[in-house]
Parts: structure tokens; sequence; C-alpha cells
């Protein structure tokens, strides 16, 4: 069953309405209403097309956040083959916010790290939310290390709100963990690439999306912190996170002019959660894209594009 956002709601009537008139047609009581049916099918596609064309950064947020688009077990399922998950971080235990591990990617051997947040309560408990602990980045930065070992790009699917703020988490080593995976991530002789697929979210989202290539959904969000977050810092009111995410500048068309993000993946017409398949299609086209484009450097060349890449981030403002 399709799930609508508030925005959406003129959207949703017209849908309602062709939805009955399918009903009606299905019935075959010899009334025709086909050619009604047909216009009204076309008024709630343009409908659609018009309101996606126009998103504000709030309205991008609550689309990114969308329990139905698609995770990255379904990126798993439906652009990699041969995914033998890898756990632990041979120091504390495992976390299950981030999942890693080896698959295949158009038939060549590739290691892949991603946030997985959970599609029911179960998973989303188990996986929590996305938000890894320390020892979810220590598994990053040692499945990264293997990869480096072994001569195997390494692709991130970032998906989090952010790293886990919980006590327990700062007791053992958050924040250096962090660093710790952007350091070894950075320091890669093999290609790296990144696909911002839903909500990146600060440190726990650049942890492993520091790369040669970082591409990004047409509706997807990446921020130093969440607005409501950064609402109640700059203004002591959680309610005016419409104002911080207008003002961060968090819309993947606004991070392209800044040079944060290299790519812009299109989205199919009412975001990716209503076409999933072709969602994940497009991200694995701009993924090879951007493999391909790596392919010929030199471990040293690879290391120093990379870092002129992140030197050159924000000279475009």
């Amino acid at each position: 069953m399709r799930s609508y956002l508030d925005f959406e709601k003129p959207v949703a009537e017209l849908e309602t309405k062709v939805e009955e008139l399918r009903a009606l047609a299905s019935k075959g009581d010899g009334v025709s209403i086909a050619d009604e049916l047909t216009k009204l099918e076309a008024k709630a596609h343009k409908a659609l097309a018009d309101l996606y064309a126009s998103l504000t950064p709030t309205q991008k947020i609550q689309v990114a956040r969308h329990a139905q688009r698609p995770h990255f077990s379904d990126y798993v399922r439906l652009l990699f083959s041969e995914f033998t998950p890898l756990a632990g971080d041979r120091v504390f235990g495992e976390d299950a916010a981030i999942v890693g591990g080896f698959a295949r990617f158009r038939g060549e051997p590739v290691c892949l790290i991603g946030q997985e947040k959970g599609s029911d309560t179960e998973s989303r408990l188990e996986h929590n939310f996305g938000m890894a602990r320390p020892e979810g980045y220590r598994k990053a930065a040692r499945l990264m290390e293997l990869a480096d070992r072994f001569g195997l790009p390494v692709i991130s699917l970032v998906d989090t709100f952010g790293a886990f703020p919980g006590i327990d988490a700062e007791q053992r080593g958050q924040a250096e963990a962090i660093a710790r995976s952007i350091d070894v991530s950075l320091s890669l002789g093999v290609p790296n690439v990144a696909v911002v697929v839903g909500e990146g979210g600060s440190g726990g989202a650049i942890a492993i999306a520091s790369c040669n290539k970082v591409l990004m959904l047409e509706h997807a969000v990446y921020t130093v912190a969440s607005p409501e977050a950064s609402a109640s810092i700059l203004w002591r009111d959680a309610s005016k996170a419409q104002d911080a995410a207008t003002s961060m500048k968090i819309t993947a068309q606004d991070l392209l002019k800044f040079g944060i993000i290299d790519v812009i993946v299109a989205e199919p017409p009412g975001g990716a959660h209503r076409d999933p398949e072709t969602a994940v299609a497009a991200v694995g086209e701009g993924i090879d894209d951007a493999l391909a484009g790596l392919a010929n450097l030199s471990r040293a060349q690879i290391v120093e594009a990379r870092a002129e890449r992140f030197l050159s981030v924000g000279r475009k403002v």
C-alpha cells in the first residue's frame, strides 16, 4: 500500500480517483470510461512531476526519510551478486547499523559497505535505525583495509541520520572511530565510490563517504547535522528546522554547485520509493561510470586525485 507524504495530498486525491475509475472499469458494466481514465492518469502524472520538480529542502528531507525508499538490503538484492557479509571490528563486537562484506558488481569483485536503517519495526531495532556505534566504523575501516590489500574497489551506500549519540558509544571512542574510518578511506590505493541514497547525516555519513567520487540521489540530503538538531543548536528551537534546512544547503542540487558531490543520480517521477527497481538501476549506472573513470589510475594517482578532490571543496563558492 502506497504511503503519501503530507505535501503529496493533491496527488493522492488524483491517484485515488484513478484507482476508483480503474475499479469501475474492471467491473465491465458496459460504461466506457477509458477516455476519462486516460485523461485523469495524465493529470495525476503531470501533478506528480510538477510537484517533485520544485521540492523545498524540507520536503526533500521527508522524501529522503520515506519508509518505502530502497535500503541497503534492496541494493544488495537488486544490484550485487554473491554478497558475503563480514562481521565484527576485532576489538569489541558487531554493529548491525553498518553492513559490509564482499560481493560482485556486474561480474567484478568489490568491497561493499553501507548503512541499513531497516524496513519494519523489528529490523529497525536490529540495525539501530542505521546509526552506528564505534564498532561499526571500525568494522568499515577493517573491510576497507582488506579491500586495499586485495586490490578491490570499495563501494559505500550512505543512509543514516548520523552516528549513534549514546553514552556507550562515546565511552568506546565514537569520534576516534569515525576519524579512523575517514583516514583509512582517504588513504586507500584502490578506487572508492560513495552514493548518498537517502539521508547522509554528519560524521556518520562522512566516515564511509570520503571517496574518489561521491554520487547522490536526486532527492537525497547530505548535511553536517540534521535540521532539527541545527535549529536546536542555533536558535534553541527545533520548530525552526525548516529555516535551518533552507539555510544549510543540504540538497543534491546545492551540493553539486559547491563541489561536495560529483554526480546527481536522477530518481523516478515521485521519488525512489515509487519505483525502487528503476532507482537502484540508475545508481548502478552511476557507480559503473564512476569506477570506469578511475580504472586506469595507479595507486598513487588514486590517492592524489582523492586528496585533490577534498582540498578543492569550497573553492567553487
